[in-house]
Parts: structure tokens; C-alpha cells; sequence
């Protein structure tokens, strides 16, 4: 696995960030890009000041925020260096999790212990769209004759723990 600094951190990568309520950023930050967003670096991660969180050039940075916050809000985050992940078309290393009480699927980096199938990041954001749409519409469980709740949870159970694709799940289950 790749190993993440403040020179690389950069570059194609996927991260949580946690919030951070009480930081304040020394005069000299290590760095400040053209859209404003601040960045300090430690020896164990980086912390970043932004109004702007998701896609970020070409990452995809999330920021795990508190109940309050509210999209273009400008927050501070960390991250460690052990929680940044490559985002390129070869390496598995993500998962899906699913909460069918809440109806949300989202997209999980691999974790040591983890025994969960692996998705590219690609793949993985595509699944998360499909389920999003499983979950939303109603319409395409009309051909079945299994109830719509038993039928997500089958068909999305499957989803997220195999390469098939989700027209070939659908139809093992006609």
C-alpha cells in the first residue's frame, strides 16, 4: 500500500476527514491554494480549512462533519496519513456499507481485519448509485412477486459482495 505525505497526498486519493472544532491555523500555513483552502501539515496527518469538500481536483475528500454543518460552510478537518487511499482503476480496496434502516449506502476504504468484497473506486461509486436507485424507485420491483423490502435487501445484499451485475442479480431472482 501506498505511503501518503505531504507531497502525495495529493494526487488521486480518497480520505474522511474528521472535523476539528478548535485549530487554529499558524500565521505561516503550509500551504494555501487558489480557492482559498488552508493546509498545515503534521508527522501524523494534515489538517485542512475549506468551504468546499467532495470532489477536490482530482480527489474525492469527504469531510465527517457534525450534525450543524451545511454544504459551502467553511470547516477545518484532519486527517491522519494512514487515512488517505489511491483512487486509480486497478486497486479493490473499497467496500460498501450498507444501512438498510436508513436507506443509504456508502463507500468504505479496506480495512486491515476487514473480509468484506472489494471494489475499485469506479466500481464502487457506480454500485452506490445503483443501490441509491434501488432504494429511491419503486417501479423496477413490479416484474417480481417477492415483496419490495425482502427484495431490496436480497438483490442489494448481493450487490455489494459480488462482480455480477445488477441486471444479472435482478434476473437470478425472477
Amino acid at each position: 500500500m501506498k505511503v501518503y505525505n505531504h507531497s502525495n497526498f495529493f494526487k488521486h486519493t480518497f480520505c474522511e476527514f474528521q472535523q476539528v472544532d478548535e485549530f487554529d491555523f499558524p500565521e505561516e500555513t503550509n500551504y494555501k491554494s487558489k480557492s482559498e483552502s488552508m493546509y498545515f501539515y503534521t508527522d501524523e496527518g494534515v489538517y485542512r480549512k475549506s468551504n468546499h469538500w467532495g470532489r477536490v481536483a482530482n480527489c474525492r475528500w469527504k469531510i465527517m462533519a457534525n450534525e450543524t454543518y451545511k454544504n459551502q460552510q467553511i470547516v477545518t478537518g484532519f486527517a491522519k496519513w494512514t487515512n488517505f487511499y489511491p483512487i486509480n482503476l486497478n486497486e479493490k480496496i473499497f467496500f460498501i456499507a450498507v444501512d438498510f434502516e436508513e436507506k443509504t449506502a456508502i463507500l468504505q476504504p479496506k480495512h486491515v481485519a476487514s473480509v468484506k468484497y472489494f471494489f475499485t473506486f469506479s466500481e464502487a461509486q457506480k454500485r452506490i448509485k445503483e443501490i441509491t436507485y434501488l432504494f429511491k424507485e419503486d417501479a423496477w420491483a413490479k416484474y417480481f412477486e417477492t415483496e419490495i423490502e425482502e427484495l431490496r435487501f436480497k438483490i442489494i445484499s448481493e450487490c455489494i459482495r459480488s462482480e455480477k451485475s445488477l441486471q444479472e442479480i435482478k434476473r437470478g431472482f425472477k
